[in-house]
């Protein structure tokens, strides 16, 4: 388990960092889309902060998992972003839909094996 855990940790982690990167800095032609992911893409664009939000998020969420520190909080924080991915491609864009599949299980199974560390999340707290 504990090589299964590492192999998807950092495949997850690589996979973010050159996601990241590329779009932070410019470094690949973004390929021109059309029809609904288009007007998605243009949507998030217009709000002049939220691709980079995402794009420095997933970054900082790469180096976790890359580096093995904070697996735990960086898995949780990466959920929504992951769960987008997968919707996005499950509903707009489906040639895309392996990746957003390998994005969601692989993140949930991250949790899976840190499932100890989630626990107390999901106690009530009585006060």
């Amino acid at each position: 388990m504990k090589i299964a855990y590492t192999i998807v940790r950092i495949l997850l982690g690589a996979l973010f960092l050159f996601s990241s990167v590329v779009i932070l800095f410019n470094l690949v032609e973004q390929p021109e889309t059309t029809g609904n992911l288009k007007i998605f893409n243009d949507g998030i664009k217009a709000s002049g902060y939220l691709m980079t939000l995402i794009k420095v998020t997933e970054l900082v969420v790469a180096i976790a998992f890359l580096t093995g520190r904070f697996v735990p909080l960086a898995s949780i924080v990466i959920a929504p972003i992951a769960i987008n991915i997968f919707l996005v491609h499950l509903t707009i864009a489906p040639e895309g839909l392996p990746v957003g599949i390998f994005v969601v299980v692989a993140n949930a199974f991250l949790a899976y094996v840190n499932w100890n560390v989630y626990k107390p999340l999901f106690v009530p707290v009585n006060k």
